[in-house]
């Protein structure tokens, strides 16, 4: 183990590692209480009327979750004509990062496609609660969701809402940096409908998406399936990628209830590049990948919820679900002669509920989470000779109240959620130690105000307070096994604290005709905050500290115009000002106090700003460009660890002609030769993610 040790210790891994798998339930699109009342009457025959009615009741645990749009929360929502116009397979932070303000995204292949990491105002994927129609989806245990292993997600997608700082209560891990929800395609559709995608681009890339749509009919039975699979060479070397996904779901929906079942099986294989490459390496060979091709790693994962929806006769609605995902696979690590495999495998258990009412001016809406959780990880010396098998059990209970009340032309908005967790850590059969657990409870409440200041234009002000439970990796100072051997190093799991977050927003919103925009100013203040600070284990994960405190303040933009005919100007732009105040930085050896330094990967200045011509109803081209700015790749603020400003250019054309629609997008098209993101290695080496390099796409369409 020690040669893998002085190896590992060389790469710049991604972020917890291991894997999550997807819980996936079933409801979709908004629901308004007072509309739902006045559809409930509909006549079972009229279909055309049902089928708005049924996919109405079908978002009651949406709604529960959302900020609507007079709550005094940063919030962002793409809808599904935004996510047509970006989307061709690409994971999705690098679709993310184009539509919303805040956000930085960075891919490993040097394609679009694969693994890629999204980080919100500069904190990563860890802190930022992700939740599919409601139900949670970040691994209980690493608290991250790896979106790759969800090929071609998007296409299911209808919409996303993207709501900065603590937000609105939600279930499964708190929003820390913000939370991240996507509301599914509806399945109660009035006809029969479905499309084909074919897609060819750079690189060998290659997608297939097909679905179909049954129709509501008199029998109140109605279905949406979709399969896809993509594949990518990758930019880089031996980068491919391969990824496969099927969802489907189905109900019956009546003028009140709906009992709806929906399942989502993925799979992805590909070569491994989680390492980045020096800037010697990247001058001989800009492709270069410093990991073995016959480095792989293989996951699947299997999906499915049932859900049953109902809408009273004044104005409430609840809903209640019952989740099960599971997932298992491997991966390889190399370090020659010596190779090593590592196994992951879990199940995971849950129910989650909402209820929501309205009455005049007062809205109510509250929710429960229960999961239960656990994960075996192995770790095996190739070919056979086991070295641990440990298993990690996760249990999470949490409940919410948000209510608001209409005074004059404020609406008061308050929110409250209490939340429980247990982490118990079974350790392998020889490991020499006994198993070990650690509870946590948390209270997290927000409130604010929203003040009409004249039609169409409107004041937020909020403050909110949320806290989290460290990650295992935390617990484990990135370790994946504990044993007689290392267990002294980590003492008792309360020695790594629970981080805490005190958020205020004060935002502005204008809504016209010809114009849209919010704007927004933050100060989130954290406590023992946890960074990425040293060198990376013996594991491949860069264990984080805690730094006791640190801020992240700034000012957020999003505006679109459309007063000129056949042209859409858009845009959003953040400029922000952080600072961990003070930590003992031990990364080169001697321990260094440091004081006001910029937390790593997070750029001072982002902008995307997009251009949309529209000559004809059937024709449609864009432009799109990002700029971000300089950031850093460590903690320490040291000119020799930064990661340069870019700036990069996309472009689109597209056409329909019948049932047939014919799209071609450019992607970097000046390009751009930086990078995305990077790490320092333990050894102090600085390594870099390219750009996604210059690619076309091109993706044919048939609708029917």
């Amino acid at each position: 183990m020690s040669r893998r040790i002085f190896v590992r210790a060389c790469r710049a891994p991604r972020p917890g590692r291991f894997r999550t798998a997807v819980a996936l339930l079933s409801i979709s699109a908004s629901l308004s209480p007072s509309a739902l009342t006045a559809q409930a009457g509909t006549p079972p025959r009229d279909t055309v009327v049902a089928d708005t009615a049924a996919r109405r009741i079908e978002g009651v645990l949406v709604q529960a979750i959302r900020a609507g749009n007079e709550a005094p929360i940063a919030q962002k929502t793409i809808d599904r004509a935004q996510i047509t116009a970006r989307q061709f397979g690409q994971d999705v932070p690098m679709l993310l990062m184009q539509a919303a303000p805040s956000m930085t995204a960075h891919t490993e292949t040097g394609t679009q496609w694969g693994y890629s990491y999204l980080r919100l105002r500069g904190l990563d994927q860890t802190r930022i609660n992700i939740t599919i129609d409601g139900v949670p989806l970040n691994d209980p245990e690493d608290q991250v969701l790896y979106f790759a292993n969800l090929a071609d997600l998007m296409s299911n997608v209808q919409s996303v809402q993207v709501q900065r700082g603590v937000g609105t209560s939600t279930a499964g891990t708190a929003s820390y940096a913000g939370s991240i929800n996507f509301e599914t395609m509806p399945v109660a559709r009035r006809e029969r409908s479905g499309d084909v995608e074919v897609q060819l681009g750079s690189f060998g890339a290659q997608r297939a998406s097909a679905s179909f749509n049954s129709g509501l009919g008199d029998n109140r039975l109605a279905a949406y399936g979709r399969v896809s699979a993509l594949r990518t060479n990758g930019y880089r070397d031996h980068s491919g990628v391969m990824g496969r996904s099927a969802f489907l779901g189905a109900g019956w929906f009546g003028n009140r209830d709906i009992v709806k079942v929906t399942a989502l099986v993925g799979q992805l294989a590909d070569t491994l590049s989680y390492t980045g490459a020096t800037l010697a390496e990247l001058a001989q060979n800009r492709r270069y990948n410093p990991l073995y091709p016959n480095e792989r790693d293989k996951f699947g994962q299997q999906m499915v919820s049932l859900a049953y929806t109902h809408a009273g006769l004044n104005g409430e609605s609840s809903s209640i679900t019952l989740y099960r995902n599971s997932a298992s696979g491997n991966y390889d690590y190399f370090d020659l002669p010596d190779r090593y495999r590592y196994n992951l495998a879990h199940t995971w258990y849950g129910l989650t509920s909402a209820y929501n009412v309205e009455r005049g001016v007062a809205r109510l809406s509250t929710g429960v989470n229960a999961n239960i959780y656990q994960r075996a990880h192995r770790g095996y010396y190739q070919p056979d000779t086991e070295l641990y098998d440990n298993t990690g059990h996760k249990r999470d209970v949490s409940a919410f109240a948000k209510a608001s009340v209409d005074v004059g032309r404020t609406r008061w908005f308050a929110d409250v959620q209490g939340r429980w967790a247990q982490f118990r850590y079974d350790p392998s059969a020889n490991a020499g130690i006994s198993g070990r657990s650690i509870d946590w409870a948390f209270l997290n409440p927000k409130a604010g105000v929203t003040l009409s200041l004249r039609p169409g234009l409107s004041a937020f002000a909020s403050y909110g307070i949320t806290s989290r439970e460290p990650a295992r990796s935390d617990l484990f100072a990135g370790e994946d096994d504990l044993n007689a051997d290392n267990v002294a190093d980590f003492g008792d799991f309360s020695r790594v604290k629970p981080e805490r977050l005190h958020d205020t927003e004060l935002g502005l919103t204008y809504t016209h005709p010809s114009f849209d925009l919010a704007a927004n100013l933050y100060s989130m203040d954290f406590r023992n905050d946890l960074a990425r600070i040293g060198a990376p284990t013996a594991s491949g994960a860069i264990p984080r500290r805690s730094v006791g405190s640190s801020y992240r303040r700034g000012i957020e933009l999003d505006a679109t115009y459309r007063g000129i005919e056949k042209v859409v100007l858009a845009g959003n732009a953040t400029w922000s000002d952080n600072r961990i105040k003070q930590f003992t930085d031990s990364s080169r050896g001697t321990p260094v106090v440091r004081h006001d330094v910029e937390p790593m990967l997070t750029p001072k200045f982002i902008t995307t700003h997009r251009v949309e011509l529209l000559p004809t109803p059937r024709l449609g081209f864009s432009v799109e460009g990002r700029y971000q700015s300089r950031a850093f790749l460590d903690n320490t603020s040291s000119a020799d660890r930064v990661l340069p400003d870019y700036y990069t250019v996309d472009a689109s054309a597209r056409t329909t002609v019948r049932d047939f629609t014919l799209t071609v997008r450019g992607v970097n098209l000046g390009d751009t030769r930086k990078f995305g993101s990077g790490a320092v290695s333990g050894s102090g080496k600085v390594r870099y993610f390219v750009l996604p390099a210059r690619a076309v796409f091109v993706t044919l369409g048939y609708s029917f």
